[in-house]
């Protein structure tokens, strides 16, 4: 018999995925990322990793699926077990290669503990949408744009930067770094009109890192994004098939319209 645990993190993904689910899993919410929408039936510190593992066991849990957005944890040394106190080293070793790195680790840790890990999509495959565009129109330019974008999010993903750019007229104006997707945007648009072509609007692409876990980390866009988009005044939104979750993607398809953007479901090609 299989139990299903969601090791969750902040945003609306862990509630979606309950909401796709027949039936109710553990939802353990890692200390400091309480996710919106959901009552975690379990809190817990990477500084007590193999005492938490080890109640997922006893409580019946042989699944995780990892869900929704955290940041590296302030660790207090003082909290440390001292069979989790033993896997410091590796951790610390895997930090230090970068967060691709250190995400790998955390797969292996929990796999050690017989423990089958799922993605998101494995629970709710609608979450990322086929190839196609969702909403708008696209144009020439725009596709050119979607292909540059491409290329730098792959370089970039390959030294493990971020997952997403803007371009605009092949020209990149931001990168996705450490601050994430809403910083990238917000610093877009406060790009003066004079640095910024006027050929094309451009657009935000967003893509998984060419050597990242899908079972972990899958990039996440929502409505936010869309309003984000709007206010850099960007054209709309490029991203790869199958490699982004879509929140609320009906909601998201509308307000794009709405607000006049595309929405594109890249097809996975070489950028």
């Amino acid at each position: 018999m299989t139990r299903l645990a969601i090791i969750a993190g902040a945003g609306a993904l862990p509630a979606t995925l309950m909401a796709a689910m027949p039936e109710k899993p553990l939802v353990a919410a890692l200390d400091g990322f309480t996710p919106t929408g959901v009552t975690p039936d379990i809190t817990f510190r990477v500084e007590r990793l193999v005492p938490f593992l080890n109640h997922l066991l006893d409580q019946g849990v042989t699944q995780v699926c990892f869900a929704g957005a955290v940041q590296r944890p302030n660790l207090d040394p003082s909290l440390f077990d001292p069979l989790t106190a033993q896997m410091v080293p590796r951790l610390l070793a895997a930090m230090q290669a970068g967060d691709d790195a250190t995400l790998r680790e955390v797969l292996k840790i929990f796999q050690e503990f017989d423990l089958e890990i799922l993605s998101a999509t494995d629970l709710a495959p609608n979450l990322t949408p086929a190839a196609g565009i969702l909403t708008g129109h696209l144009t020439a330019p725009d596709e050119s744009d979607a292909t540059r974008a491409a290329a730098i999010v792959s370089a970039l993903g390959r030294v493990d930067v971020g997952q997403g750019a803007v371009v605009q007229a092949g020209l990149c104006l931001a990168v996705e770094t450490i601050t994430g997707t809403d910083a990238m945007l917000a610093q877009t648009a406060l790009i003066p009109q004079n640095l910024r072509p006027n050929s094309t609007k451009g657009l935000f692409y967003k893509a998984p890192k060419p050597t990242q876990d899908l079972r972990i980390d899958l990039p996440t866009i929502g409505l936010q994004t869309i309003e984000m988009v709007a206010k850099a005044g960007l054209g709309g939104i490029a991203f790869q098939s199958g490699g982004v979750i879509l929140l609320d993607q009906a909601a998201m398809i509308a307000r794009a319209s709405d607000l006049g953007l595309f929405l594109w479901s890249r097809p996975v090609a070489d950028p």
